[in-house]
């Protein structure tokens, strides 16, 4: 067995006018707003919440569906036990209010899970994949299909699965299912399988060695892009990345080098003209983070280097959106050093990789607390779901939403004063720089006795707080009243515990309380 190459078939005419177009779009796109991409606000919205994980998000037509392994969602703001709702493993909810909607199909027995959710190109059809042997009272093999209008169950897609299904892509044309299995239908099928809209097992083969955890459609580019556990796609060494035929199975492209043999690929996500990797390891000598590759030619364009596996990816407006558990990103544009805290959030330029200051946080959570295991856009609101038991320091379990609209939330904490009065009619006052999840730039306001004096900006982060200083002039001898707020220009924070000084008018310092 051989190590294969990378691999760049011709594409067809069309293909190639629409790649070179769809380039120059984003070309332009990004020389008009270079370095000025804009992320969402890190406040959360008010979101209902499951007892249990979330692994899956979807959204078609106005509502956003979600699947993991819990049996009840509850409230906003509810704690565990109280106003809850059976939902077995599969919710829904209105994508603009996030209201909880009726369509409540159990899907249960087996695995009693729901991993995977993908909607037809029309919206019209939702495919949940996991291990399961039941929806409702109907018999059902890990993978179905339900329609949107009612959330009725489909008849015609009901394949027999040997085992779990990780990831569904759809396309106008068929239906790809990835995961562990090995039989389809009573046919040789391993690790992934399509299937035509109404269930039948189509001729796409191809053989993989280990699990497929992600797949993306690239149709006007000739390519089904597969990623998972495994090392061998057809009996060629591709190590955890690949592109097939969509119609064939045959291997189209191939990414030798982008993972090591310990990393895995957890998701796939694509805009125009890129696909990015999200990437788990264990071990050392191991790759966690995200990838950036040109959906046309297979050429890497970027990989940052943070620690903490990568389980989900969003991409929105130039903006990389991801779930993990970030740390050490030092290496990295804008990243930060090891600080003793997983960051579980992240956002990131599609253009130069540059991580962007944008700091919502979860815990680690239930499960296997890795935080974050789903991310999807619904119009412009992020859906966050995962194993998580609060965001931002307050309760809030397995699901959250982020917006684009007004920042509504202040600087973690107004800081701490302290002065020396060593020249006469002199204040310095001192303090340590707070930080802001969404803001990198914050405004410091130093009152004394209830007047507004100064007003000294800073940047900085959680783990990048710089000590900053002002000196006010006063009447020697004088007494003075002093406190700070700190502002991101939305909002601002409380006033600090004011501090009392007395400047000397001889030169030797009084004492401050």
């Amino acid at each position: 067995m051989r190590l294969r190459k990378s691999t760049k078939r011709g594409l067809t005419t069309a293909s190639a006018v629409a790649l070179l177009a769809a380039a120059s779009l984003i070309t332009a796109s990004s020389s008009a707003a270079d370095g000025d991409e804009k992320t969402l606000t890190a406040d959360r919205l008010a979101t209902w919440q499951t007892d249990g994980i979330v692994w899956s998000i979807e959204y078609a037509d106005g509502v956003v569906y979600v699947g993991g392994t819990f049996d009840k969602v509850r409230p906003p703001g509810a704690k565990r036990g109280q106003r809850e709702v059976v939902r077995k493993n599969f919710a829904a909810f209105d994508a603009a209010t996030g209201k909880l909607l009726p369509c409540a199909q159990p899907f249960s027995g087996a695995g009693d899970t729901v991993r995977a959710l993908k909607a037809s190109p029309d919206g019209e059809v939702l495919y949940v994949g996991g291990s399961f042997g039941k929806v409702g009272k109907a018999a059902a093999s890990s993978a179905v299909a339900l329609n949107t209008a009612d959330c009725s169950l489909r008849k015609d897609f009901r394949p027999h699965m040997s085992s779990f299904v990780r990831a569904i892509e759809v396309t106008d044309s068929a239906v790809y299912l990835g995961g562990d299995f090995t039989v389809v239908n009573g046919q040789k099928r391993q690790r992934i399988a399509a299937l035509a809209p109404d269930g039948s097992l189509l001729p796409f083969k191809a053989r993989i060695d280990a699990p497929v955890r992600a797949l993306l459609a690239a149709p006007e580019f000739g390519k089904l892009i597969v990623g998972g556990d495994f090392l061998e796609v057809n009996d060629e060494f591709e190590f955890k990345l690949v592109a097939l035929r969509p119609a064939t199975g045959t291997t189209v492209t191939s990414y030798p080098s982008w993972l090591p043999a310990r990393s895995k690929v957890k998701a796939l996500v694509r805009d125009a003209t890129n696909f990015y990797v999200a990437a788990e390891g264990r071990g050392t000598g191991i790759f966690d983070g995200r990838i950036a590759g040109r959906l046309g030619n297979g050429d890497m364009v970027w990989k940052d280097t943070c620690l903490g596996a990568t389980q989900a990816l969003a991409v929105h407006n130039g903006v990389l959106y991801s779930g993990s558990h970030a740390h050490n990103c030092r290496d990295t544009p804008g990243g930060f050093p090891e600080f003793n805290q997983r960051q579980h959030f992240l956002a990131q330029s599609v253009r130069d990789r540059h991580i962007l200051h944008w700091f919502p946080d979860t815990d680690g959570g239930t499960g296997e607390g890795n935080g974050p295991r789903a991310l999807k856009m619904a119009g412009e609101v992020l859906w966050a779901g995962g194993e998580f038991t609060e965001v931002n320091g307050r309760r809030q379990q397995s699901l959250v939403r982020f917006s684009p609209g007004r920042d509504r939330g202040a600087p973690e904490e107004p800081p701490q004063l302290e002065a020396s009065t060593s020249t006469a009619g002199k204040v310095t006052l001192s303090w340590r720089a707070a930080w802001d999840r969404d803001d990198a730039e914050l405004k410091y306001l130093i009152y004394r006795d209830g007047k507004l004096v100064a007003s000294p900006t800073q940047r900085s982060t959680e783990w990048n707080r710089p000590t900053m200083q002002h000196t006010d002039s006063v009447t020697p001898g004088s007494r003075h009243r002093y406190r700070i707020a700190v502002s991101d220009g939305d909002n601002t924070s409380p006033r600090s515990k004011a501090l009392v000084v007395t400047a000397v008018a001889d030169g030797r310092p009084k004492e401050q309380r």
